[in-house]
């Protein structure tokens, strides 16, 4: 069974969703990959406002191509989310419900989402044009400086993920959990 969700996360959807529970989200959501991630952590440390509402919010971990002509972004496939490992604690602390990438998270991370109660969901890796279809709308809203890295403001519907890691801990990576 799939289950809609429609963004700000709330504690209840959250603590409803299971690893391998397969969602489509709606709404809104950031894009932010490591470039991003360290601007933002700067943004904290120097007492600053980050450039959007993290509260219940979720982070995809893409850096689109640039859309063609007629098109409203390139290829959106998720990035390696360990990479942003290291910067994911802080965020949670500070708000953050969701995340979206590809791959395993560390053990900082793990505790951190279960202590958040967040959710770490994945996209499938290589479907960049597939996932770029759920997006209908992109717009960036800092750090232009950054390219394709730059934090971008999305609106999604229907975009296809699989929780990866839920609230309480349960890792789909995790091999005890497979069987």
């Amino acid at each position: 069974m799939t289950i809609k969700i429609h963004t700000p996360l709330t504690d209840e959807q959250i603590l409803g969703l299971q690893i391998g529970d397969e969602v489509l989200l709606s709404g809104t959501i950031y894009t932010a990959r490591d470039a991003a991630h360290k601007k933002l952590i700067e943004t904290l440390k120097d007492g600053e406002e980050i450039p959007f509402e993290i509260q219940n919010s979720i982070i995809y971990y893409t850096g689109p191509t640039p859309a063609r002509p007629q098109e409203i972004i390139g290829s959106a496939g998720p990035t390696t989310s360990g990479r942003m490992d290291a910067y994911t604690p802080k965020l949670l602390q500070q708000g953050l419900k969701g995340m979206i990438g590809k791959g395993e998270r560390n053990r900082e991370v793990i505790d951190a989402i279960m202590e958040h109660r967040a959710i770490y969901f994945v996209a499938i890796g290589g479907a960049g044009v597939l996932l770029a279809n759920a997006i209908i709308k992109s717009e960036v809203i800092a750090w232009l400086e950054l390219g394709t890295e730059a934090l971008r403001k999305l609106e999604l519907q229907d975009f296809p993920c699989i929780v990866a890691i839920d609230a309480f801990g349960r890792n789909i990576f995790d091999r005890e959990e497979k069987e």
